[in-house]
């Protein structure tokens, strides 16, 4: 069972034929439904689910559209423009298919003007987007605003949607059928306020919205990989591209804030050639943030979307701060291999040495799994390590446990170490797979809701036997449920 080889492009996700099919007859003697076992399989399995974005001016209704669709009230939602400024991702579902869905704001008058911030904010969406919802007052109807997206729409050549908010009733299709005259094809009459043809416009997208795409377990992308230096201003990532590129790729000023857009670079280091990308610093929470800093925020945002790993820049010679424990949670959300690189390291005396070590073990124990290196980007002071590290943190992000060995591991786990008792019932894994690869995602099924904490011990436990250096673990629980109490 354990030789089979990884089949994509199904509903097994990574698991071979055999194993898929001994893995299925065993959910169904613990009695648990063999089409709610393969979708679980199949929404662990796949890649990255696809995404949509939804664009818009200020104040037509994106994000109640996004509650509407995802069915909960999850973004601000405020009778004034601008209220968005973050962009925020759900997940969503509609007819058996699940997506992403990105609602983006901040498109509110600032130094840079109206125009710019909107172009800017919308370009960066449509670029990160497999098709857009583009959200239009039908009341008000095409503004100069909406022409402006509408252009940059075209441009980026991906699928457009086009929603015509706010039409409550019949008397309002008169006022959807006017937008028409963007050229954007069929306008789908809404009201998000009220759901009214939200189900239309979602079959609408559907259409073409790519499926989540099947993932090959070990194998890359193709190309060089591809690493994103993250982190601070100020804290030499511009410097560190430039030592292992040997040569001044990129500006390189003490004044923080240099760079502001993502610069790639191809690089031969250790014998390989990798794509490095430089990013813009990110100071504080995006919303906080304004004009240029804002927009390159999110650009660094969606370098490391786009990053297979992401090598997380410390200045060693200054506190760990919120920020770079937040810039760390960006990176292991989105699912990146991880290094951890503590810059300016000839500049430490003993007594920093000390008290960072202290730091690193009370603000970054719950990454003790990433790599580290201790390096010089003025120097090159250990520049050599930072290739083995990142080649760990690749093998631990492909890397897959057959499902008879995992499941040996958990009935070990589960007899040493139960699920303490709540309410009078002791709930108990009894069988699991790694559906997924890129970063490791593991689907267990039990007999009843595991505790944050048990599922933490799970994990810790997991590395402890199999590794998984460097990268994010994903573990999903599906809880059997009583009989005579199936789904309907």
């Amino acid at each position: 069972m354990d030789d089979q080889s990884p089949i994509t492009g199904d509903e097994h996700g990574e698991l071979g034929e055999a194993e898929y099919a001994e893995f299925m007859e065993l959910a169904a003697e613990e009695g648990f439904e063999p089409d709610e076992v393969a979708d679980e399989l199949a929404a662990a399995g796949h890649g990255p689910l696809p995404v949509l974005a939804v664009v818009g001016r200020p104040n037509v209704g994106k994000s109640t559209l996004v509650n509407r669709i995802i069915g909960r009230r999850e973004a601000v939602v405020e009778d004034r423009p601008g209220v968005t400024r973050d962009r925020v991702t759900y997940e969503a579902e509609w007819s058996g298919r699940r997506f992403k869905i990105v609602d983006t704001g901040g498109w509110e008058q600032d130094v840079l003007g109206i125009d710019a911030a909107v172009a800017a904010q919308a370009e960066f969406a449509i670029e990160a987007a497999d098709a857009v919802v583009f959200v239009v007052d039908a009341v008000v109807g095409a503004t100069d605003t909406d022409g402006a997206v509408v252009r940059l729409l075209r441009k980026a050549g991906k699928p457009v949607v086009l929603c015509a908010n706010k039409v409550d009733g019949p008397s309002g299709e008169a006022d959807a059928t006017a937008l028409w005259s963007l050229g954007l094809g069929e306008p789908y009459p809404v009201s998000s306020l009220h759901g009214r043809g939200t189900g239309d416009l979602l079959d609408a997208v559907l259409e073409v919205l790519p499926g989540a795409p099947a993932q090959t377990f070990g194998t890359g992308t193709g190309g060089p990989r591809r690493i994103a230096l993250i982190g601070r201003p100020n804290v030499g990532k511009s410097s560190l591209l430039n030592k292992v590129a040997k040569e001044d790729r990129v500006v390189v000023d003490s004044l923080a804030g240099t760079t502001r857009d993502p610069v790639d670079e191809l690089v031969e280091l250790g014998g390989t050639t990798w794509r490095f990308v430089d990013t813009a610093g990110i100071r504080r929470r995006v919303h906080l943030q304004e004009g240029a800093d804002y927009y390159a925020s999110l650009r660094t945002a969606a370098a490391v979307e786009k990053a297979e790993v992401a090598v997380v820049l410390i200045d060693a010679t200054e506190t760990i701060s919120v920020q770079d424990t937040r810039i760390i949670s960006m990176a292991v959300e989105a699912g990146r291999a991880i290094v951890l690189a503590y810059n300016k390291w000839d500049l430490l005396d003993e007594e920093r040495r000390y008290y960072l070590e202290r730091e690193i073990e009370q603000e970054l124990v719950q990454i003790r799994w990433a790599p580290r290196v201790n390096v010089s980007a003025l120097t090159g002071r250990h520049m050599e390590k930072l290739v083995p590290a990142i080649e760990t943190a690749l093998a631990g992000w492909e890397s897959r446990v057959p499902t008879g060995r995992l499941n040996s591991f958990l009935g070990e786990l589960v007899a040493s170490h139960p699920h303490p008792i709540r309410g009078g019932k002791q709930p108990r894994i009894l069988f699991g797979t790694q559906a997924g690869t890129r970063p490791p995602r593991f689907v267990l099924f039990a007999s009843g809701f595991l505790e944050a904490g048990y599922r933490r011990f799970v994990e810790r436990r997991l590395r402890e036997e199999f590794g998984f250096e460097g990268t994010p673990i994903n573990i999903s629980v599906r809880v059997r449920e009583r009989r005579g109490q199936k789904k309907k």
